[in-house]
């Protein structure tokens, strides 16, 4: 095959381009990530929850010696392990006492490498297993993430259990179980279909399972997506992810059923960490004026989707704006946390988020409002949150990107989480991701693909179709399973982006190609992958 490609494109610009550079009212509104039951009983007791005690309390089956403690564990002295030097399988399990029928969610921390699904965490009851969650491979860090799994239970009893069927050598360990009257559930399963009307403008279709031609919004929310992300420029050069593009894009994700996110760029390209420009008939105007331009833009557009039938559920103010947006007047990249809370750029950059939130409520007061950001792998960003929140500015909800490859391991997504939602009361949902399903380039359009080396896969995941589907629902199972029970779902960036001539990243360059469609959930063909199955919602499990 060959790996040639056009001259003029750059690699390190088009990372820069998509940004890779050197409670209670949010859960109600949104259905939440744990929702809690309205009188929860006190919680059973799960004997020897921490193994402190060796294997006392639980018991195991499968092949002799399998299922052992080992030392240091995710709290204290002790945790399961499965692990045999072959083939082996491995369940440990214990019985649950004093339940009443209703929701009930077994938690636990856990690690694991090796083969992927090949252990699980269960909870059953009158010998139906009601809930059986993967425990993700975590060879990419060495943190531990919490999981959970969730069934509705009849009876008086249920049983706990981890389950290994592995190859020699691939490993899981459990530790800190609880058993809660809740239930885990991953409530939002999105798609951000900006690049579809260009696509199929240009020749792109798209095929459901069963090799039947579909709208790409049609196929995902058939699998059970929920909610379509659009982008929305000014004036792009290529006349794409304008107003007129995504008012008819988002008529679209509401007839398939799908609820609408707003994703403003403020920008006329892609804004993001590396460039957060104004749009060129913005550029020459003072910090007032943009106020203004953002209201205006905002309402415009929003506006405009009202009346199509199309209301926005969500919206963002900006894109990944970390380092602020409308520069310099609203950059913030460059300031130091420790700084005077006067300092004038942030107070630009709040009277920018403020008029786009306050245009987005007065269009309609429905519509949940994110501030987005990204690179947690710099560090939980409450730097940048507490400096809005000091000046005031109005949001529901936090969103974030989330690239394995880029920004960490799944306890480093689950612990912001975690802390960004506890310390300022919202929700957070991870707004981007992505994983590839091959590194090889499209047979004829021959485009070097941003992920292209197994050097920059996630540890444990190989990048092949199977591998895409366990990396996005061990993601999504993360996020919905986040201490604190706040993380609401994932957004799956540009699944239908499929490489075809005349559709590329840079919207000033027709010639340009697309880096991104090995990690589409549609192989080269228009066929859609096996991680369509991770959109399935999670179903109403008895047992």
């Amino acid at each position: 095959m060959s790996t040639s490609r056009p001259p003029g494109f750059d690699r390190r610009t088009f990372l820069q381009a998509v940004g890779v550079t050197t409670a209670a009212a949010g859960a109600a509104a949104l259905g939440g990530g744990t929702a809690q039951a309205a009188t929860s009983p006190a919680p059973p007791t799960v004997v020897n929850a921490g193994f402190e005690d060796g294997l006392a309390g639980w018991k195991t089956s499968g092949t002799s010696g399998a299922s052992h403690v080992d030392a240091v564990g995710h709290t204290g002295r002790g945790r399961l392990t499965h692990w045999a030097a072959t083939d082996y399988a491995a369940t440990t399990e214990q019985k649950i006492t004093g339940l009443r029928p209703g929701w009930w969610t077994v938690r636990a921390w856990v690690k694991s490498g090796g083969a992927l699904g090949a252990s699980r965490l269960e909870i059953a009851a009158g010998g139906k297993v009601g809930a059986s969650i993967v425990v993700p491979n975590t060879e990419s860090g060495d943190g531990w993430v919490q999981i959970g799994a969730s069934a509705r239970i009849r009876s008086r009893s249920a049983t706990i259990r981890l389950r290994t069927v592995a190859p020699g050598g691939s490993w899981a360990t459990m530790d800190d179980v609880t058993v809660t009257a809740d239930r885990v559930v991953r409530e939002t399963r999105g798609a951000d279909l900006s690049a579809v009307p260009k696509n199929e403008d240009h020749g792109a279709v798209y095929y459901d399972a069963r090799g039947h031609r579909r709208a790409p919004e049609v196929i995902l929310a058939g699998a059970g997506a929920n909610l379509g992300r659009l982008k929305v420029w000014v004036n792009p050069a290529d006349g794409y992810n304008d107003q007129a593009h995504v008012v008819k894009m988002g008529r679209r994700i509401k007839r398939a059923g799908m609820k609408l996110l707003v994703d403003f760029h403020y920008s006329d390209t892609w804004a993001d960490p590396g460039a957060q420009w104004p749009p060129a008939a913005w550029k020459d105007l003072d910090a007032a004026d943009l106020t203004a331009k953002v209201a205006e833009h905002t309402t415009s557009v929003l506006t405009a989707l009202r009346r199509a039938g199309a209301t926005a559920d969500y919206v963002q103010i900006g894109n990944e704006i970390n380092p602020g947006m409308l520069w310099p007047l609203g950059q913030t990249w460059d300031v130091d946390p420790g700084d005077d809370v006067t300092d004038p750029q942030w107070d630009n950059l709040a009277a920018f988020l403020t008029a786009g939130a306050n245009a987005a409520k007065a269009v309609s007061r429905r519509t949940r409002v994110f501030l987005h950001l990204t690179n947690i792998n710099q560090g939980v960003p409450t730097w940048w949150f507490d400096q809005v929140v000091a000046r005031k500015v109005p949001f529901d909800l936090i969103g974030l990107s989330f690239y394995g490859y880029w920004h960490g391991s799944f306890a480093d997504i689950q612990n912001a989480i975690s802390v960004l939602s506890d310390r300022y009361d919202k929700d957070v949902m991870v707004l981007e991701t992505a994983y590839p399903w091959t590194l090889a380039d499209h047979p004829t359009l021959h485009w070097e693909n941003v992920i292209n080396t197994e050097s920059e896969l996630v540890a444990g995941y190989p990048a092949t179709p199977a591998s895409q589907m366990f990396y996005l629902r061990a993601l999504q199972d993360v996020v919905a399973a986040a201490p604190g029970g706040r993380g609401l779902g994932t957004v799956w960036w540009e699944p239908a982006w499929t490489a075809v001539e005349g559709n590329g990243w840079d919207p000033t360059d027709p010639t340009s190609g697309n880096a991104w469609e090995n990690q589409a959930v549609f192989d080269w063909s228009g066929k859609v992958l096996p991680a369509l199955a991770t959109f399935a919602p999670d179903v109403d499990r008895d047992c």
